[in-house]
C-alpha cells in the first residue's frame, strides 16, 4: 500500500503520517526530508539558492524513486507537492491519496515558534498578516488538494480519530 498525505503546510502530514504508519505497521517517509538528504541541504536552502523550479523538480524525482521502488507505506508530502505540474494525478494513479484540510486559524493553533520559522513562507509574518497569507494561499492549492481520494476535515477532530479515520478508509 502506498498512502500519500497531502495538504498544507503544517496540517498535520508529518505528526499523522507517523502515527499512522506505527498503526498499520508501516514504514514512513517525508518528502521534505528524502529531499534534504538527496540535495544535502534543508528545504528552506534549496528554495533560496536554487529556487522553486529546482526544489520542485527534485521533489518530483523523489516522488518517482518511491514509485519506482514500490515503496509500502505512509509518505507526508511537501505542501506545494500535490500542487506541482500532474503530481497529485500521479499519485492517485499508484495509491491512495488523503487530504489533511484545516482551516488557517487551525494551522496557526498547531505552529510553535519553530514550526513558523522553519517555514520560510511563514517567516517574519505577524498573526494576522500570516492568516491573510494562509487563507489566499491555501485558496490557490485547493482545487489541486481535492482531486484527492479522500478529504478528511481536520478541524475539531483529535490526531487519534484523524488516524481512525484514515484506517476505516482505507480498510473499507
Amino acid at each position: 500500500m502506498l498512502l500519500f498525505l497531502v495538504g498544507y503546510a503544517g496540517c498535520g502530514k508529518s505528526s499523522l503520517g507517523k502515527r499512522l504508519a506505527r498503526r498499520l505497521g508501516k514504514r514512513y517517509v517525508d518528502t521534505d526530508k528524502l529531499v534534504e538528504r538527496s540535495e544535502g541541504a534543508m528545504v528552506a536552502d534549496i528554495f533560496y539558492y536554487q529556487g522553486e523550479e529546482y526544489f520542485r523538480n527534485a521533489e518530483r524525482g523523489v516522488l518517482e524513486q518511491l514509485i519506482e521502488e514500490a515503496f509500502d507505506g505512509i509518505v507526508a508530502t511537501g505542501g506545494g507537492l500535490a500542487t506541482w505540474q500532474d503530481n497529485i494525478e500521479r499519485m492517485n494513479d499508484v495509491g491512495v491519496t488523503i487530504y489533511l484540510r484545516r482551516s488557517p486559524a487551525n494551522i496557526m493553533s498547531r505552529l510553535s515558534d519553530y514550526g513558523r520559522e522553519k517555514r520560510p513562507m511563514f517567516r517574519g509574518k505577524s498573526d494576522a498578516e500570516l492568516l491573510d497569507f494562509m487563507t489566499q494561499h491555501m485558496a490557490l492549492r485547493e482545487p489541486y488538494y481535492a482531486k484527492s481520494h479522500l478529504t478528511l476535515e481536520c478541524d475539531g477532530i483529535s490526531d487519534d480519530d484523524a488516524v481512525e479515520k484514515i484506517v476505516n478508509y482505507i480498510n473499507r
